[in-house]
This record gives structure tokens, sequence and C-alpha cells, in this order.
């Protein structure tokens, strides 16, 4: 059967108009739903860990409450204290969560960095965020040793496992501490957050060429209740895999806040090699996972993968987000397991804003219709509504009375960005799409030229601001580039100097230098040394072009 042709009845009807999400003045996640679920169930599995070595654990929620509750009490005898800030760089394991969680609780603002970013990134964000803690492993240690002099708010170094030299090792701290320590946070008072204070920080990529800092208040779980309730219908007897990495937001719509609100358990795979998609359905076999969220790249790979041979009885619930996922990847993936992918659209800076649901009609590659609180619109350049059907800037309603629980507060030190995304009443997404006559939205494009590569955000202006500090680089301009198992690639065009030659060895060369001072995944794949870039009269570089040749393999302006 085609995937059009199929009916499905709700799984758990749900109706958009009164779907309501009340926040209250004070709410705090840790306490709130941690804690509480903890004393509903002291039994209830929060989280089952496993690695690429057989290794496994599991979590209660009353562990996670009382962990959480000790991790606290242990940043309380390094001194720290409610509103300072301190950063995160893990890999998927338990104690992400359990400090995560503790920070919450004490009303402490964090930040989570990604894994593949280089000592140069982790500067410019322990400065931007005046960070006076880390808290990482043994592997990522040296990236904060190497500039630890050079920041002068970073104070503490601490190791979520192990020992290390001029480290805090908090198993060694932890195992000194009083069993008093799991059940009681020791404040002379009971920390209480309200729900518009700050909670969080997400670096996201903008046209600048540094991130910019997305704050988001303790309101922000509730409104994943949006992610997790509407769109993904999780509840209590759910098991969810979502592969994503900690130092993403996309941690929070599918291995975090949602989910454990509704109640679900979150299968968590700490994979530390290079990804391969072959282990990914043993794992849905093996757990019995009935939920699974992953970026359009990793249907990708595993609809080239034998998915019947797997007993995939249980896996009732499919989601991406993140770029555009291909209708043939759709296809292939319910021959594949018999179930339908179900795409939501949303950004660092929000919740799922919009969405597909059983109850709409099913239709591969679009992003959904607005989901409940999210007052969607699409404009013109000049803030007028367009026409149905044509393409507009995605907008969303932002007066007193429509802010909706899980949009962020604002770009944090950087009024430029926010006077350019709130404007009349508007947070404008940089994104550009079209509306159908069934209400249906259709992703068009980028206002701001950011490049969306296997679920990351990369700007252009960051990747080409590393490559010009190479010897050999005259003037470069990045770009997308289609690619046919990550969708889309970084590419970059470049004019050499003079006295340098566009060889093979200097594309690697240069591919070297980007890796060293950046992310992996912002690197640039593709090359090409071009003798002159396309520019307007004014001399800005001509991006469309750009694309243009990069798509199609026009060249119009040589």
């Amino acid at each position: 059967m085609n995937m059009e042709e199929m009916e499905e009845l709700p799984r758990e009807p749900l109706s958009a108009d009164n779907f309501r999400i009340d926040v209250p003045e004070f709410f705090n996640f840790g306490y709130d739903i941690i804690d509480r679920r903890a004393e509903e169930d002291r039994n209830k599995l929060a989280m089952i860990w496993c690695n690429q070595y057989g290794e496994e654990r599991k979590l209660t929620f009353l562990e996670l409450s009382r962990l959480s509750n000790r991790a606290a009490n242990f940043l309380l005898s390094q001194g720290l204290k409610q509103n300072d800030a301190v950063a995160l760089m893990l890999p998927r394991i338990p104690e992400w969560w359990i400090f995560s969680i503790a920070l919450i609780k004490l009303g402490i603002v964090q930040c989570s960095m990604p894994l593949m970013l280089t000592s140069y990134d982790i500067k410019h964000r322990m400065d931007a965020g005046k960070f006076k803690m880390v808290i990482s492993d043994i592997d990522n240690a040296p990236k904060f040793e190497e500039i630890f002099n050079e920041c002068p708010e970073f104070e503490h170094m601490v190791l979520a496992q192990g020992e290390k030299i001029d480290w805090i090792s908090f198993e060694k701290e932890a195992a000194a501490m009083p069993r008093s320590s799991f059940y009681t946070i020791n404040t002379p008072t009971p920390i209480k957050t309200k729900a518009d204070d700050l909670m969080m920080i997400w670096f996201t990529s903008g046209t600048s060429k540094f991130p910019k800092m997305v704050a988001h208040s303790h309101a922000y779980p509730l409104g994943h209740k949006i992610t997790a309730l509407y769109w993904q219908r999780l509840n209590a007897n759910d098991l969810q895999l979502c592969w994503t990495d900690t130092g993403w937001a996309k941690i929070a719509w599918g291995s975090y806040f949602g989910q454990w609100i509704a109640g679900a358990c979150l299968l968590v795979c700490d994979f530390r090699h290079k990804f391969n998609p072959e282990e990914i359905p043993p794992l849905l076999e093996k757990y019995g996972v009935t939920s699974i969220c992953a970026a359009p790249t990793i249907y990708r790979m595993l609809v080239l993968s034998d998915l019947k041979k797997y007993d995939l009885s249980q896996l009732q619930k499919c989601f991406t987000a993140g770029e555009n996922i291909h209708k043939e990847t759709m296809q292939a993936w319910y021959e594949g397991t018999g179930q339908l992918v179900y795409a939501g659209y949303g950004q660092t800076e929000t919740v799922c804003m919009l969405c597909s649901t059983p109850e709409m009609p099913y239709r591969p590659g679009a992003m959904g219709r607005p989901t409940p609180g999210w007052n969607i619109e699409l404009h013109d350049e000049d803030g007028k509504p367009v026409q149905q059907g044509e393409e507009g800037r995605l907008a969303l309603k932002v007066e007193n009375c429509h802010i909706p629980a899980g949009l962020f507060k604002g770009y944090m030190f950087n009024p430029e960005a926010n006077a350019e995304s709130f404007i009349n009443g508007y947070y404008y997404t940089g994104d550009k799409a079209r509306c159908d006559a069934e209400g249906m939205y259709w992703f068009a494009g980028r206002n701001d030229d950011i490049i969306k590569s296997s679920g990351y955000r990369i700007s252009p202006s960051e990747v080409e601001h590393v490559i010009m500090q190479h010897p050999a680089v005259h003037e470069v301009a990045v770009v997308g580039a289609p690619d046919k198992i990550r969708g889309i690639v970084v590419k970059a065009y470049i004019v050499l100097k003079p006295e340098y030659s566009g060889t093979e060895t200097m594309s690697k060369d240069i591919q070297r230098h980007a890796k060293a001072l950046t992310a992996p995944y912002k690197y640039p794949r593709q090359i090409e040394f071009i003798t002159q870039m396309p520019k307007t009269y004014s001399g800005k570089i001509k991006r469309n072009v750009l694309r243009n040749h990069a798509e199609n393999g026009i060249c119009d302006w040589i």
C-alpha cells in the first residue's frame, strides 16, 4: 500500500482547539516533574543506557531524583549559587542528564556544548556565556585546559567520571559525601525558580561569524509538552530512541523534557565510534522501541538496510525534524517497517511550531500545520500576509496574549539580532514557507543562507571566517550543495592568492585547516577553486548564483 493511501486512526485523539499549556508563576522541572514522578512511582523506569560494548544501565525516576540531589550538593560545595552559569560537554552518559537536572534544581544557568567543538570554538563560547565551571570528561578535558587561563570567568573544571590532574573529580568527591546528600539539597531555604527565570542557553548559528546565544526560561520544558504529547503522542508505556548528541537542542526535543513529562522511558545509546546505521535496527528489536525520532539523514541511511529481517513490531511512532525529508525515503521506510514518518518543524529558539499528526492528511515532505498556541503567519518583505500558495517569511505572532510556552527569551547580549528577529509584534524565524489549501505548510528555504546539513544548522559566515585564516585563501564563499546521503553538504568556492594553485593537495590542506579550527561537521566537504567571485555592482557576493551552480552546475558569472 502506498503511504498516501494508508488511512490511520489517531493513536490518541487530541484536539488543537483544547490543547493548552498552563504556565504557573513558579516552575522547576527538577522538582515539579522529576521529583514528583519519583514520589508517584518509585520503580518507574526513566532511562535505559547502553554502549557499543554491550554495557547497560537502567535508571528510575527515583534514582534520577536522588542522584541529581547529590550532584546539586556537590555543586554547592564548589561555591556555585543561583544564576551562575555552567557549561556541559559530555557524551551520552547518564551524568549529562543528572547534572542538568541538578543545575535546574539550583537555578543555575546551563549550556551544553557539542563534543565536536575545538578549543577555538570553546573559547568564544566560554567568554560569551561567562561560564564559571565546565563539567566534562577525560576525552574532552584537553580542550578546556588549553583555554583555561584565557577566559577570565572560568574558575572550575569538573570531571563527571574519572580523575585527572587539575580537575575536580565528581566521582571522588561524591563518594565522600554522606547518604543524606541523596535526599535533600543543603540550602538554607528551598530554591524557587520563576517560570520566566533564565534556565538554559543553546548556541546556534546565524549570519554573523560567531554563533548566537539562545536564552530559554524555566517554562521551556513545559513548552515541550507540544513536542512530546501533541506531536509525538508519547505516554508512560513508550520507549523512545532519539539519536542525537547532548550538545544540540535536539536532545531537549527528543530525549529529555517532554518525554519525561509524558512519563516515557528513554533509550540512550552511547555509541562513540563513527555512525553506523546498521546498528540501529538491532537496537530497535532488542529493546522493543516504540518510538523513534531521528534526522532525515539517519532515515536515508536506515532505508538502505534490509529492515524486514528485524522484528520491529513494537515500533509504532516515527518522527523527523531538522530538514526536508524526501518522499522516496519516507516510502522506503514505510515499506520496511509499516510505519509512517511524521515531520515536525521548529528551531533552537522554539519547541515544535508545526507538525503533521495522524488526524491530518498525510503529505510526505510537508511540515504540517501550526501546533496549538503557535499563531503562524506568512509575510512578504514588508511584513504583510501573502496569498495562499505564495512563499512568505515564517512569522510567529508574539503580542503579550500570544507568547507560547517554549519560545526563547531572546538572543543574549545581542540587541542587533533581537531587533532583526522581533518586529512589530512578530518573531521571524528566518525561514520561508508556503501554505496550501489544506493548511499544510511546506518549507521553501532560508532567508539568511543558513545551511542545514545532516540536521545541523551551519552559518556560511562562520565557516568562511575559518577558511579565510588559511594563508593561501584570497576570497571564499560558502553555500549548500546537494548530497545523496546527507541531503546538503557545505561547499566552499575559493579564490586563491596568485602564488598558489588549486590542486587536490591544496583542497585537502584547506579541509584539514578547517577541521582543526572548528567542529568537523562544518568543514567544506566540497571545494571548488574559481578565478573570480560573482558579485553585485556594490561588491556583494551573489550567493544565489553560487547556489545555482552548486545545485545545477550552471556557471553564468565568468
